[in-house]
């Protein structure tokens, strides 16, 4: 058992926001994908003030080391959130975190006043990091803008705030410094990069929204490198990602200074992956606790 913000997780892997739909899950597997459920604590898609389509198709292209994706958010709204997927959400065998985006203060406000309240909700991640949307990426990118978000809604509620910060960036640690600062209890990283993919035969972009976010093996070294410089910034508890596949990858994260892992893309190959990857973590772990030197008296 561990602690991340206050909230009691069975073990140090999650997953990363609208990679897993807990709902689609159940309706596929039946009960027993409670049961078997592979994360500590689960976080929502992410939920926008008004319902929003997503993205035109084609919406993914996978690529030889992971995925480009252009979804798009697309969500049934605050309004739909909370009559019909919050009362599903709150079954989950886990603490609930839910992710919001807002194209404004006064948005994201709103968003974090509803869940406030809400006792299913066991903490809010916001997100500022989402490069297919011309949302939220506006304030991740500036440590001025970010840390007024937060200070803008900090008061409004006494859950952890976990800010999701943008590798996209020029300084992701003095953003996540603006975070800790304003009042922030936790940053995750790395959200995908902005990437575009080409159509072989036409030569025009080959996604609907022309571009995506690359994620996947491909952005690991990536990762390890933002959640090292982060760590190295701030007293912040860090929810690291970016590329995990194995349990030596979720542990090469916690190397780099992170608290606990987010599983992403390896999801949508394996729904399970995130289970193999605790175990993995696990042997791995004693593993090299034995074969390092003692150094007892």
């Amino acid at each position: 058992m561990i602690e991340f913000c206050g909230i009691a997780l069975e073990h140090p892997v999650i997953n990363g926001s609208g990679t897993f739909d807990a709902i689609a899950a159940r309706r596929a597997f039946g009960d027993a994908i409670l049961e078997q459920f592979p994360f500590s604590a689960f976080v929502s898609k992410t939920v926008t003030l008004e319902p929003r389509a997503g993205n035109p198709p084609p919406r993914l292209w996978e690529q030889g080391a992971g995925l480009i994706n252009s979804i798009g958010l697309p969500n049934k709204g605050l309004r739909g959130y909370l009559e019909q997927d919050l009362p599903q959400l709150a079954e989950l065998p886990v603490p609930l975190i839910v992710n919001v985006m807002g194209s404004t203060r006064e948005e994201v406000a709103t968003l974090v006043r509803a869940f406030a309240v809400r006792d299913e909700v066991a903490a809010l991640e916001l997100n500022l990091s989402c490069p297919n949307v011309k949302t939220g990426l506006d304030f991740g990118v500036d440590p001025d803008a970010t840390a007024a978000l937060i200070e803008h809604v900090r008061t409004l509620t006494e859950k952890p705030l976990i800010v999701k910060l943008t590798p996209n960036a020029t300084d992701s640690a003095a953003v996540a410094a603006a975070a800790q600062d304003a009042g922030a209890d936790a940053v995750s990283l790395i959200n995908t990069l902005r990437g575009m993919p080409i159509d072989p035969v036409t030569g025009a972009p080959w996604l609907g929204g022309r571009t995506g976010g690359v994620s996947g093996p491909a952005i690991r070294a990536i990762a390890l490198a933002q959640v090292a410089q982060v760590a190295a910034r701030v007293d912040l508890p860090i929810v690291g990602m970016g590329g995990v596949q194995r349990g030596t990858d979720a542990l090469d994260l916690v190397r780099a200074g992170a608290t606990i892992v987010a599983v992403g893309t390896e999801s949508f190959r394996e729904p399970l992956a995130a289970a193999r990857v605790v175990r993995e973590m696990t042997r791995s772990g004693t593993r090299r606790s034995l074969e390092a030197p003692s150094t007892a008296c």
